[in-house]
Formats: structure tokens, C-alpha cells, sequence
């Protein structure tokens, strides 16, 4: 079932990794093993990327909606505080459906572009591991990724690790400090970019009360989870990650800066920043117009008023 599922998949990562490769070795770099393959996995995340910025931006949509309500989800939780019975329950979650459909949103929203990229991760991590059967004709090819391809991206390396590496089954001491690296690198980086969001791009009023708690607890427990479980991924994953995590940083800061969320720390300093060059751009509109030249010469002496003689 899973193979019937995550094969179209594979079959369009093998293409892209295999079409990107073919890009970079035109532009003059080597053929065969080589960075060449290293900078095809790059690639295909750029384009994964690509396609999912509709639903990212859809996403910020989603999440403002969820800000927004805010202090509406707060009521209806105070509104239903301590009431345990079925009835009360029942129209605690149908008010609080009408204020997801109210404002466009639900809490899966924040978590799409995860969701949408994990059939990605799995089939590049299938293609990947399945290159070294691949290479010894143990294993059918994947689309344009045959035996000598599969020997080829299997061989090539990032600083000595092969892309095909995994910590847990390498002896190479080599690898699995490059391994090291990029798990670090991909855990921080996710935690960076969630706290880029969860810090800088939410009203004051979406930092509190139990969902607030939730999305806190989740900024540490998912880079947590990627820590540990990275263990288990070949290089070519782990590269693939953490410039997924990279674009991710890079797409919410310029967001952030452009187009903040209402009532958050980043709206503030932007409307303080416009503020300044509003300011400064009207002084320099109002400047004072240069004084009158002062004359240059022998200054003119004021006339005497004749005094009225006495009689």
C-alpha cells in the first residue's frame, strides 16, 4: 500500500534530482560522483518550496485568523469554565466551530507545510536508501535513476559523508560527525524559524491561555523529536531539511517585515519605522526658506525727530 502511494512521488523526485543534475553539470561542473548530485538535492528543495508558496501564504492567512479570534476563544472558554455536563460541552465546541468558519481558520493550519512536505521526505528518503540496491541490480530503478546513477549519487559525498549515509549504520567516524552537524543545523534552524513566528509575529492576546501553551511547548518538543530521530536519516535527507528550514527563516522574516500581524511586536516597529521616515521625510518638506541677505556697507544711521521747541 505505502509502495503504491509514495512511488508516483519518488518517481518525480528521482526526475527533478536527476534534471537538476543535468542543469549543473552544462554549467561546467563534473559529472558522475560530485557536488553535482549534492547541489541536486538543494535544488530539489528550492523547487518543492516553490510549489508550496500558494499554501503558505495561505497558511499566514490561516494563522492570523487564528490570532484574531484570540480574545473571542478566550470568552467562549471563560463562558464554559467548570461545566463539565454533555449539553455544556457540545456548545462550548459549536461556538467555538462558528469562530473557526467565522474567520477562515483551523489549528491545523500552522502545520501544513510540515504535513504537505512529509510524503516528500518519505520518497526521497525511500529513493536514497534504496540506491545502493539500485547499484548492484539488487533493486529496480526509480525512473531515470538506474544502476550507474545510483552508483554515482551513492558515491558522491558532503565533506567526506556519502549522501546515502545514515549515523546509525555508518563506521565511518568521518560521516557521522557531518551527520552530527546537520542534525544540529536542522533542529535549530526549525527552532529558530518557529520562534521567529511564535515571538515577533503574534498579538499580545494569542500569547496567552492553553492554545498559546500548546504552540510554546511545540517550539521545543518538534526540534526535540528532529534531534533525536535524525539519527536515522541518510545525509541526503538531512541536506534536504535543513534547507527546507533555511527557505522557511528567510520566507518568514521578509513576511514578518512586510506584512506583520495585527496587534504584534513586528506591526509596532514597523509602524514605528514608517513613522520616522514620515517624520523625517517632513522636515525636509518644511525646511525654513534661507533668511534675506543682510545689506553690506556703511550702515545707515537713524534720522533724529525734531523736538517741539518750547514756547
Amino acid at each position: 500500500m505505502l509502495d503504491t502511494i509514495l512511488y508516483p512521488i519518488e518517481w518525480v523526485v528521482a526526475w527533478v534530482m536527476y534534471g537538476s543534475h543535468a542543469v549543473f553539470t552544462t554549467l561546467g561542473m563534473q559529472d558522475g560522483p560530485g557536488w553535482a548530485w549534492v547541489f541536486s538535492i538543494v535544488a530539489l528543495t528550492v523547487v518543492i518550496r516553490i510549489a508550496l508558496i500558494p499554501l503558505f501564504f495561505k497558511q499566514i492567512k490561516a494563522s492570523r485568523g487564528m490570532q484574531m479570534m484570540q480574545p473571542e476563544l478566550q470568552a467562549v472558554q471563560k463562558k464554559y469554565k467548570g461545566k463539565t455536563d454533555p449539553a455544556s460541552r457540545e456548545a462550548m465546541g459549536r461556538e467555538t466551530m462558528e469562530l473557526y468558519r467565522k474567520h477562515g481558520t483551523n489549528p491545523m493550519a500552522s502545520c501544513l507545510p510540515i504535513l504537505l512536505q512529509s510524503p516528500i521526505f518519505f520518497a526521497l528518503f525511500r529513493v536514497l536508501n534504496n540506491l545502493q540496491g539500485i547499484a548492484d541490480g539488487t533493486h529496480n530503478a526509480i525512473g531515470p535513476i538506474d544502476q550507474q546513477i545510483a552508483g554515482d549519487i551513492e558515491t558522491s559525498s558532503l565533506f567526506g559523508a556519502q549522501l546515502s549515509d545514515i549515523f546509525r549504520t555508518t563506521d565511518s567516524m568521518t560521516s557521522r560527525v557531518v551527520v552530527i552537524c546537520l542534525i544540529v543545523l536542522m533542529s535549530a534552524t526549525m527552532f529558530f524559524t518557529q520562534r521567529q513566528l511564535t515571538m515577533k509575529n503574534m498579538p499580545k492576546a494569542a500569547l496567552e491561555g492553553p492554545m498559546a501553551s500548546t504552540q510554546k511547548m511545540m517550539l521545543y518538543i518538534l526540534p526535540v523529536i528532529f534531534l533525536i530521530s535524525g539519527i536515522n536519516f541518510p545525509v541526503g535527507v538531512l541536506i534536504y531539511w535543513v534547507i527546507s528550514n533555511l527557505w522557511s527563516m528567510g520566507q518568514q522574516f521578509y513576511t514578518i517585515k512586510k506584512m506583520p500581524a495585527p496587534g504584534s511586536e513586528a506591526e509596532r516597529l514597523l509602524k514605528e519605522k514608517q513613522a520616522r521616515k514620515a517624520a523625517a521625510k517632513g522636515a525636509i518638506e518644511a525646511s525654513p526658506e534661507p533668511e534675506p541677505q543682510k545689506p553690506v556697507g556703511q550702515r545707515q544711521q537713524p534720522k533724529r525727530k525734531n523736538r517741539q521747541k518750547r514756547r
